[in-house]
């Protein structure tokens, strides 16, 4: 999948701004607040999904303007379509001139995968975090994976009421095998599915994170099952102490990814460098998943990557990200000095000087 042309009209400080990438490295070089990360959050709407600033659309349009307007035309499967986004006080989008409903239709017709300072949480931050990025992944390629985990929500959410409500009505408890019931079937399936993905994942991560780290340092992963016996079974065993502290203590919703550099964790006593490494990592192995599984790899844009990172790691970030379309946004210039090929677009004030 490649980005053809982008092209960027009254986008937050983006006044007109029309870029045409290579394929392989593009460098986004500018000073803080010039528009850099705007020009990639650009790029990923055509995904479909929210801003990964978690930004209201209302801010997307430039100060003073009435709407914003984005067009992105991009090759999939040698066949090339046009996109388009307008923002006013809604957003509309566009395939081939044709209307959408939603702009979340786009989903699976432009892929993207992208990294951003937040993304230093996946280890430095608790188990909910690591829980939604594979969520998230796993969603990408298994549609049917979403359902389920709804189902399971929808079943815990159901018996934290229940065992809130003992206390008043102890007669609810009859429904607690039902819920419990399906907590285990769906819990099951997430669990098998996740250890499943992380397979796969392990295929790329260790030597994605081994060329990160120059062959110095040695990553692995392990999922952490919050519950290794029967769930159901598990789930009547703990019901009186869950009924005192009001929410279900295991499944799940409570399980855990653990990484170690050279058997260390990585949480409690990694570098901000190595946590990062390992973010990104993480990022080009889902990429590679998705590769994997679709026959084409997505288009990765990387957010503030290189700030943290040794020469050695900047240097497999410009020049060893191979067979895939990159962005990459970068405030000082001495970090892309070993730029070996590839383009480099420089912002001033929301322009392409």
């Amino acid at each position: 999948m490649i980005v053809l042309n982008l092209e960027c009209k009254n986008f937050r400080n983006l006044e007109n701004v029309y870029i045409n990438p290579c394929d392989n490295m593009n460098v986004i070089c500018g000073e803080n607040a010039q528009g850099k990360t705007n020009l990639i959050e650009a790029i990923w709407l055509f995904t479909g999904a929210k801003s990964f600033k978690n930004a209201k659309e209302n801010t997307f349009i430039r100060f003073g303007e009435e709407k914003a307007l984005c067009s992105l035309d991009f090759k999939s499967e040698g066949i090339i379509n046009n996109t388009k986004i307008e923002i006013s006080d809604k957003k509309t989008a566009f395939l081939n001139e044709n209307r959408l409903k939603a702009s979340s239709l786009l989903a699976g017709k432009f892929n993207a995968i992208v990294f951003s300072p937040v993304d230093l949480s996946l280890v430095s931050d608790g188990p909910s975090v690591r829980r939604k990025f594979i969520d998230t992944a796993i969603g990408q390629i298994y549609p049917a994976y979403i359902g389920i985990l709804k189902n399971y929500i929808r079943a815990v959410t159901q018996r934290n009421q229940i065992i809130k409500d003992f206390k008043y009505d102890s007669t609810v408890s009859v429904m607690l095998d039902v819920f419990e019931s399906e907590i285990a079937t769906c819990g099951r399936k997430i669990i098998e599915t996740r250890v499943r993905y992380l397979e796969i994942l392990s295929e790329f991560l260790p030597s994605l994170y081994d060329g990160i780290s120059a062959g110095k340092e040695i990553l692995e992963t392990n999922y952490i099952p919050s519950c290794k016996e029967n769930l159901e079974e598990k789930l009547k065993e703990t019901r009186k102490e869950d009924m005192f502290s009001g929410v279900t203590s295991i499944g799940p919703h409570r399980d855990d990814i653990d990484f170690k550099i050279n058997g260390i964790s990585a949480r409690s006593f990694g570098s901000q460098g190595q946590k990062r490494s390992i973010a990104l990592a993480l990022k080009l192995a889902e990429a590679e998943v998705i590769r994997k599984k679709t026959g084409e790899c997505p288009v990765i844009l990387l957010d503030d990557v290189m700030s943290e990172l040794d020469k050695t790691r900047q240097n497999f970030v410009l020049n060893h990200i191979e067979g895939m379309q990159s962005f990459l946004t970068c405030c000082d210039e001495s970090n892309i000095e070993n730029l070996k090929s590839g383009k480099v677009f420089r912002i001033k004030n929301g322009g392409v000087v």
